[in-house]
């Protein structure tokens, strides 16, 4: 499937393909482009399958968004772009570099998600499970674990907005599949591929404090990585260490 996708930047700048995360889309690298980098590069991101404008027929496995990731770029006529994920996006790009690392120049990895235990994934499923409308931004915001405290932040709270419909009762409709999401889910208990796959250059950006990025696996794929940088907050880090996260991707892109 060749995905829908936001830009920014000039159409000549060196490309930065952009992966979000789980139940978001490509809007969620506006504010992060528009600010920094769309001065340095043409931000490229991509709805995934079952979110935002892209179709959401199955099979929402992740392979199947791999492949979907790479007929988009391949439609695009980039033959070796730099990648950044974020979430369920780094995840992806652990796939990828396993299966066709010779389409990665460098490889950003914003706390991905490399493995969770069989537990969280359900739990996480089965939070899904309760729909997708909500009364408000708010009332979606306080049902999640990983916005840290700046949740009434107006800009970060018009951001949001952008990924849902406002039903004619008031409510809010996230623009995504449910089915789709909970399938991802359930993956993120499988292993993902071995660190020594990735054999590109690649930095890792992740939020300890959260602790979805464990220190035994932090360990497994520090040889492999050129960079790693640790920052505040919780895994929402475009929202609780900005400045932090994006100047860590400007200076690794800049450096190597």
């Amino acid at each position: 499937m060749i995905l829908e996708r936001s830009e920014w930047g000039d159409p000549e700048a060196p490309p930065l393909v952009c992966v979000h995360g789980v139940g978001s889309h490509a809007g969620e690298f506006r504010r992060v482009a528009t600010k920094r980098w769309a001065r340095r590069f043409r931000v490229i991101a991509f709805d995934l399958r079952g979110h935002g404008r892209s179709g959401w027929n199955p099979p929402w496995t992740h392979a199947t968004y791999a492949d979907d990731l790479l007929e988009s770029v391949d439609a695009l006529g980039l033959e070796r772009p730099d990648w950044l994920g974020f979430s369920f996006g780094g995840r992806l790009l652990l796939d990828l570099a396993a299966r066709r690392p010779e389409k990665i120049g460098r490889a950003v990895l914003i706390e991905p998600v490399i493995r969770i235990s069989p537990q969280l994934a359900r739990h996480r499923a089965e939070q899904e499970l309760t729909g997708d409308g909500w009364d408000s931004v708010e009332d979606f915001l306080g049902s999640r674990e990983n916005t840290g405290e700046r949740k009434t932040d107006p800009e970060l709270l018009a951001e949001i907005e952008t990924q849902f419909d406002r039903l004619p009762d008031g409510r809010i409709k996230r623009r995504t599949s449910q089915a789709a999401i909970v399938s991802i889910f359930s993956e993120f208990a499988a292993p993902a591929p071995p660190p020594e796959t990735l054999t590109r250059p690649a930095q890792l950006i992740y939020a300890p404090e959260f602790g979805l990025v464990t220190p035994e696996q932090r360990a497994a794929y520090e040889p492999y990585l050129a960079d790693i940088v640790a920052v505040p907050g919780q895994h929402a880090v475009f929202w609780t260490a900005f400045d932090e996260t994006a100047t860590a991707v400007e200076r690794f892109l800049s450096s190597t």
